[in-house]
């Protein structure tokens, strides 16, 4: 946890921004962690950067749900940014292409840790995970300064 924190404070620092995806409940604890980014976690301050991928119909129907979110990558990423996939089982095959590629661009891959037995345990332990994540990252950038700032 304090690893991928640090790994993401230093790529906000650095002008970088995080990119996530997931497929169906992992997709919605990427927008979850997207959101606490761009909005706020505990405290006002400014946005930081952050994109969950969605799945579009078009990418899927020309290039394969394999690809939905490696396209995405693609065309988005650059060297210095993060891209978290999160999968419950771990065999989600869009987000693994994605995990697979990133180096390739110079982009720091992390598989999101799936700890538990069943797929709510896992859901609920990596929640808590992403919320250890963001309070320790939100902490770097609103006490930065000495206050919150908007």
């Amino acid at each position: 946890m304090i690893e991928i924190a640090q790994t993401i404070i230093k790529c906000f620092k650095n002008g970088g921004k995080l990119m996530l995806a997931g497929n169906g409940g992992s997709y919605d604890l990427a927008c979850h962690m997207e959101e606490e980014f761009i909005c706020k976690f505990e405290h006002d301050r400014k946005p930081l950067p952050a994109i969950a991928f969605k799945v579009h119909s078009s990418t899927s129907n020309d290039y394969g749900y394999q690809n939905v979110f490696l396209r995405q990558l693609q065309a988005l990423g650059k060297p210095g940014d993060i891209f978290i996939g999160i999968s419950t089982s771990g065999n989600s095959i869009n987000v693994n292409a994605c995990l697979g590629y990133a180096p390739n661009m110079g982009i720091t891959p992390v598989d999101f840790p799936r700890i538990g037995k069943s797929t709510a345990e896992i859901q609920e332990n990596q929640l808590k995970l992403m919320h250890d994540i963001c309070r320790i990252v939100e902490k770097a950038f609103v006490y930065a300064k000495g206050g919150e700032t908007h």
